[in-house]
């Protein structure tokens, strides 16, 4: 292989103002009652890389600025755009009158698989949960759909940042797909 790493300042970044004046993709990120401040910043930075509408923190969720947030977001919780609401039912409904889908990244009996999903599904709400117990009922119950990773090995889990990153960019590539 011949290919050389790019430096920084050929990689064509956007300025952090120029992220924040930039089209978006027609996706959300609800958390709720994520754990671990690790996995948000980790989560702000996927969502820097997707360029999605925002991020919207629910429940006990930890919000910027936190030290431990900040060491993964690497400055993402700067230019992405989110917001605090303490009850997810509330975000979920604001969101709905705005014609946004709702969507859990949740193993459930009636998951579609991450991948299926076209454009006429967006705009569209990821939302995730707790790394241990995942998506509470009540807001499963408020979702349009369920999404499912397929996973292969033993512990049918992925780390929530680690899905959220996945998800994301199929999403991407679902918005702009015509059935």
């Amino acid at each position: 292989m011949t290919a050389q790493k790019l430096r920084s300042e050929e990689m064509n970044r956007l300025s952090p103002e120029a992220f924040r004046a930039a089209e978006k993709f027609p996706i959300y990120v609800l958390l709720q009652n994520i754990r671990s401040m690790w996995n948000v910043g980790a989560i702000f930075r996927s969502c820097d890389a997707a360029r999605v509408e925002k991020v919207i923190i629910t429940g006990y969720t930890a919000t910027p600025p936190r030290k431990e947030i900040d060491k993964t977001a690497l400055g993402a919780t700067e230019w992405v755009a989110w917001e605090h609401v303490q009850n997810p039912l509330d975000a979920i409904a604001s969101l709905k009158a705005n014609g946004v889908k709702i969507a859990a990244l949740e193993i459930t009996t009636q998951a579609l698989r991450y991948d299926s999903l076209s454009k006429e599904h967006f705009p569209l709400c990821l939302i995730v949960g707790n790394e241990v117990s995942g998506i509470d009922d009540d807001v499963l119950a408020m979702c349009d759909l369920a999404l499912e990773i397929p996973q292969y090995g033993v512990k049918h889990s992925l780390n929530v940042a680690v899905s959220v990153g996945i998800a994301l960019f199929e999403l991407i590539k679902a918005s702009q797909r015509i059935v």
